[in-house]
């Protein structure tokens, strides 16, 4: 049994399934669609990258160079269909097939080391190790509160454009960037927003110096803090402050990186313009009319909630994935499971930044790890116990950058050593 299942072909899923067929490894990939692409296929019109394209692609895969500096939703489907494409994947992805369960086989060592077994909607199969890259953006998130609204209603995922909308007042739920997003977009159709912002936040501009701002290259002689206290810096000059924009709330935290940050400078364009309005939170519903925490209330034809996603694992037992915050604890950067050997995520964190590129780097590390199970034979070789004994348990899926960095050397330097205790000579013994 040397054959390996990757779950999802979203960018992640064919990530993993690069990483590992390019290691030599028998693998399958099973995608619940139709389609290589996973949310790019569905997401809402008006989504462009947040991250420039010369940062956000595959290894030794550039996008292409006619593309703009922030390509649009179809722009990145086609790209990632045309790398799936190029290394030949489609010819392994298994379509139309629905991953229902995934099972550890029994065994009286760590639950997953004797290999997993995964049912399909077309059948059962065991395999020796299990990505899950499934992703985290499919499983909607929408809060509950007082009342009725008695309007229209649609989830960030379910919205498209303006066509999804009742009557001329909406209201965004949710200031991440795609509620920021969902916000512009009505009020660049000349509709009527209002977006509640409960929280203080700090936003920042696409680009700097015309430059998107990855590609500002003196802030890489800066150390991370330093970088974090220039970008606040830059952006006080180009969009202001909180407080130059009514209704804001201020920040609570200090940095960029102690809180949310929102890559959005449209939103504060509208603001300005009296497109967007911003409000604070929902108390409660009385038909169309929503009262908000400060004691004001307003009608509105339609509620956006861009309120974000549940991590979800439908086809694991809920007993198997222990959970803190809502997210499935985890090591290793994100990849080790609590608990589970030769399971594994891709796409289960989120580093700020661009995304693409880190899927390739934990499958690298993912197909590293299967190395050191193949080379210890039998149940493999504890990798999961090894890191969860000298980590701290990670739970967040929005991560700083940097900290997911060090947390990425620090799986590699303890890999390392392991690799190094596992070909070192054993020592003879005497019969004496």
């Amino acid at each position: 049994m040397t054959r390996y299942c990757v779950i999802g072909a979203g960018a992640a899923g064919i990530s993993a399934l690069q990483q590992l067929r390019q290691a030599g490894y028998d693998v399958d990939c099973f995608e619940k669609s139709s389609r290589v692409g996973g949310h790019w296929h569905t997401d809402y019109e008006a989504l462009h990258l947040i991250t420039s394209r010369e940062m956000t692609h595959f290894e030794d895969f550039p996008m292409p160079a006619h593309y703009p500096h922030f390509p649009r939703r179809d722009q990145v489907r086609d790209y990632i269909e045309s790398y799936a494409r190029k290394h030949g994947h489609y010819d392994i992805i298994q379509f139309n097939t629905e991953v229902l369960s995934v099972t550890p086989v029994p065994t009286d060592g760590t639950t997953g080391s004797a290999g997993w077994t995964v049912t399909t909607s077309n059948g059962s199969e065991t395999y020796d190790g299990v990505v899950v890259a499934n992703g985290h953006l499919w499983d909607k998130k929408v809060p509950q509160f007082p009342g009725e609204f008695t309007g229209k209603q649609l989830h960030s995922s379910e919205y498209n454009n303006v066509r999804d909308v009742d009557g001329s007042r909406v209201l965004v739920v949710g200031n991440g960037n795609s509620g920021c997003d969902l916000a512009v977009d009505v009020a660049q159709h000349r509709l009527e927003a209002d977006i509640v912002i409960r929280d203080g936040v700090y936003f920042q501009p696409k680009t700097y110096f015309g430059k998107p701002r990855q590609e500002v290259q003196f802030l890489a002689g800066f150390r991370p803090d330093e970088q974090d206290l220039i970008n606040r810096l830059l952006a006080r000059v180009s969009i202001g402050e909180w407080n130059n924009y009514p209704g804001m709330p201020e920040p609570r935290h200090h940095t960029l990186a102690e809180g949310s940050t929102v890559v959005n400078d449209l939103l504060l364009y509208w603001v300005h313009h009296g497109r967007v309005g911003i409000v604070p939170g929902i108390e409660r519903f009385e038909g169309k009319t929503v009262h908000f925490t400060d004691g004001t209330a307003r009608e509105y034809d339609t509620i956006l909630w861009a309120t974000g996603f549940h991590s979800s694992l439908p086809f694991l037992d809920s007993t198997l994935v222990p959970r803190r915050k809502g997210a499935p604890v985890r090591y290793g950067a994100g990849i080790v499971p609590e608990g589970l050997e030769k399971l594994y995520y891709v796409g289960m964190i989120a580093p700020r930044g661009p995304q693409i590129p880190i899927y390739g780097m934990q499958a690298k590390l993912v197909a590293r790890m299967i190395g050191l199970h193949t080379r210890a034979g039998g149940n493999g070789a504890s990798i999961g116990t090894y890191i969860s004994g000298l980590q701290e348990p990670e739970d967040r899926i929005d991560i700083v950058r940097d900290i997911w960095l060090d947390q990425m050397k620090d799986t590699e330097r303890l890999l390392h050593a392991f690799e190094a205790a596992q070909s070192a000579p054993v020592p003879a013994t005497s019969n004496a």
